[in-house]
């Protein structure tokens, strides 16, 4: 991998992360003073799983077979940015909680399959992934960590601004991906539910070290769903 995809990788990680940041954990600060309730904020934590779980079949079936990865990846990008900016705009005129948190589910159908893209795209892009890898992704968690000081030092961790930040940084991602490297589909011939699903992976629970990783990444998720709700408040 030479200098120049290091570097655009790199940026596409910091600014995924960075996205996501901005507003994941200090969003419940602003929201509170909308109206928002225990229910409501039990939604706007439970969109992004549930667009996690529908994305994988429209994504899926069309990013990995007909479009390039990066060109997938600025197009959500550039809806989320235009989601987030309609959400904040719901905000500022007084918006239902409700019909806030239909256009978080919206803007996460356009999120969540991006972490995934993201990740397909370094990893393809790369001589040696095994070792290249974590050289990238930690630009990721430097992005995150970045976001959170930025919304303080701003002052915006109470105010509708982190909104226009996240969509801000979404639209420069979503733009910056079309610069990255060409990424087109590699898969062939019909897909089906079952491939789509993961179904085909269920074999691999028969490696101990995978269960074992699997189990692990399930339970550190539940002090995590905690975590982004109530850590700010």
């Amino acid at each position: 991998m030479n200098l120049t995809v290091r570097l655009q990788l790199s940026v596409m990680m910091f600014l995924q992360f960075f996205i996501w940041g901005a507003w994941y954990v200090t969003a419940p600060n602003y929201l509170g003073t909308l109206g928002f309730g225990a229910a409501d904020f039990g939604w706007t934590y439970s969109v992004g799983p549930i667009a996690g779980m529908i994305t994988p079949f429209f994504v899926g079936m069309v990013a990995d077979r007909f479009f390039s990865a990066q060109k997938v990846l600025g197009v959500l990008h550039l809806f989320g940015a235009g989601l987030m900016l309609l959400a904040a705009q719901k905000m500022a005129g007084g918006g239902e909680p409700s019909q806030i948190n239909w256009i978080f589910f919206g803007y996460m159908l356009t999120y969540f399959p991006t972490l995934a893209l993201t990740n397909t795209l370094a990893m393809k892009n790369m001589t040696n992934p095994e070792k290249e890898f974590p050289g990238i992704r930690v630009l990721g968690t430097i992005g995150w960590i970045a976001a959170g000081l930025a919304v303080s030092w701003l002052g915006y961790e109470k105010g509708i601004n982190m909104f226009y930040l996240t969509a801000g940084a979404a639209a420069v991602l979503g733009i910056f991906s079309f610069a990255l490297p060409d990424t087109p589909p590699v898969s062939e011939g019909k897909v089906t539910a079952r491939q789509i699903m993961g179904l085909d992976a269920l074999v691999l629970f028969k490696n101990r070290s995978f269960l074992l990783f699997i189990v692990a990444s399930t339970l550190i998720c539940i002090p995590l769903a905690f975590y982004y709700q109530i850590a700010s408040r």
